[in-house]
């Protein structure tokens, strides 16, 4: 399974707990357990203008996603606290939690979330296409997606003028001028996916065993390999041990920013896409008094002020960006390729779809194979 990691820099955040203090025992409210840095403080205080004190949301951050899922899970099967062990104090039941888009179709399977009623806001219409698809299932919309992020290539650009190298694209990592140079990330879906991406290919592709290249071009891709990490890959690119990095753009962005020799590419010929969603935890006695609450707290994330604020402040954009009109769209995020990407390429891009037993089997075998 998918593991992007789920904590962010959060540069120029305010910290939410300056908002939540004093919130706890309030009936009322609508209690929202979110990705901690998804969603930033200076988002909760336009709230706050537009609203009175008393409906504020209560937020309560947590680092992990796989965290959160988990808690969606215990909240339907209390037995599940023992068997998972989690690392944390159980929370009560929330209204909204943040969830990952790998993890929805399992908590749809698993019955641990409801669907939203959001077919009446405006706002619902002005998401992107590829927004809807992806949390619409026989007609129900089962998630908000509230900010979005890709897969980047990040490289020093210092060190490939040199060898007149300018990447663009997944091809450019099989160039024989990076043997040995590269650190990619430690996820078999990210590195068969850009690989099958390469040979033309859907990173969904049902059965690897039909693309008969596929093996060739990874043992090819993995000489070329210094190493795989999920975490800290970024620093040897930093100290020029590695010269080109495969990443999340939620790690890249910020880095991107305090070294000048950073550059980095949305892969022109698509990447994989991943988002974070709101959900609505399956509740035996739903609490029809919050419904609004809801709703109003969605639309709210999806306006362009919020929008800015949160693909500005939390480095992944909001999917309203896309279909906003420019002059709405503050320039720091207009003139960034990486966050307002090309509707070209983003049309060409995909959110990794779970897997089924066959196919994670010939995941497993492959990646295997790649790196004996």
């Amino acid at each position: 399974m998918l593991n992007r990691r789920s904590f962010l820099l959060g540069l120029g955040t305010l910290a939410l707990s300056q908002y939540i203090a004093g919130c706890s025992n309030s009936k009322e409210k609508i209690k929202i357990l979110l990705l901690k840095g998804s969603i930033p403080g200076q988002l909760l205080k336009e709230f706050r203008k537009e609203l009175v004190s008393s409906q504020t949301p209560i937020l309560k951050p947590k680092s992990q996603l796989k965290d959160l899922f988990a808690l969606l899970e215990t909240w339907q099967d209390p037995d599940q606290n023992q068997k998972l062990r989690l690392p944390f104090k159980k929370p009560s039941m929330a209204d909204l939690i943040t969830l990952g888009d790998y993890w929805l179709e399992a908590a749809i399977e698993k019955q641990l979330i409801q669907p939203l009623k959001l077919e009446g806001l405006p706002s619902w219409g002005k998401l992107p296409p590829m927004a809807k698809q992806l949390v619409k299932r026989n007609g129900k919309i089962w998630g908000a997606p509230y900010r979005w992020g890709t897969t980047l290539i990040a490289y020093r650009r210092d060190k490939l003028e040199e060898l007149g190298i300018e990447p663009k694209d997944w091809e450019d990592l099989w160039n024989s001028k990076l043997r040995g140079r590269i650190s990619i990330l430690n996820q078999p879906r990210e590195v068969i996916g850009l690989t099958l991406k390469k040979l033309g290919h859907s990173y969904n592709t049902p059965d690897l065993e039909q693309i008969a290249q596929l093996k060739k071009e990874l043992v090819t891709l993995h000489q070329q390999v210094k190493f795989y990490r999920s975490d800290n890959y970024l620093q040897p690119l930093i100290l020029g041990d590695t010269w080109l990095a495969v990443g999340w753009s939620t790690d890249i962005l910020p880095i991107q920013q305090l070294y000048p020799n950073i550059e980095a590419v949305v892969p022109r010929s698509g990447t994989s896409l991943w988002a974070d969603l709101w959900v609505r935890p399956k509740q035996l006695t739903p609490d029809k008094n919050k419904e609004e609450k809801i709703k109003e707290w969605i639309d709210f994330c999806w306006q362009p002020t919020q929008a800015n604020l949160i693909s500005f402040y939390t480095k992944a954009a909001s999917p309203m960006i896309l279909t906003m009109k420019k002059e709405d769209i503050v320039k720091d995020v207009l003139r960034n390729p990486l966050l307002l990407t090309e509707q070209e390429i983003i049309s060409r891009s995909e959110f990794l779809s779970p897997l089924g037993t066959d196919v994670q089997k010939q995941y497993r075998n492959l990646w295997g194979e790649m790196n004996s």
